[in-house]
């Protein structure tokens, strides 16, 4: 993934905060750009107890998070796979579908 692909924690604030945002932004020059936010409580303190919270909450929001990227990139390769139809580029061969979703947005070297 190119770095602007790359999903970002971010916060801003100016005393103590009382959640984060768990962020991941999208763009392609190809598709419309996507950005998906998970607000996650901050952690109360140092205790194990409120450690464990803090993780499983964070956790969670990641699984939350793929799931959604998952659906906006499957929409994205679709969109994609109907425009190169459209335009009369489709592939001849027979595509690997698995494969194709395995590698969508990255360069793949086929090696003879």
């Amino acid at each position: 993934m190119a770095p602007e692909d790359q999903p970002r924690a971010t916060s801003n604030y100016s005393q103590a905060p009382s959640s984060f945002n768990l962020q991941a932004s999208y763009q392609s020059p190809a598709n419309e750009p996507f950005t998906h936010t998970q607000e996650l409580p901050a952690l109360a303190s140092d205790k194990p107890g409120e450690k464990v919270t803090y993780v499983s909450a964070l956790r969670k929001a990641a699984v939350v998070m793929q799931e959604q990227i998952n659906k906006e990139l499957t929409s994205r390769m679709e969109e994609d796979k109907k425009r190169e139809g459209e335009k009369g580029t489709a592939h001849d061969a027979k595509v690997d579908e698995a494969k194709e979703e395995d590698t969508y947005g990255e360069e793949v070297v086929e090696e003879d």
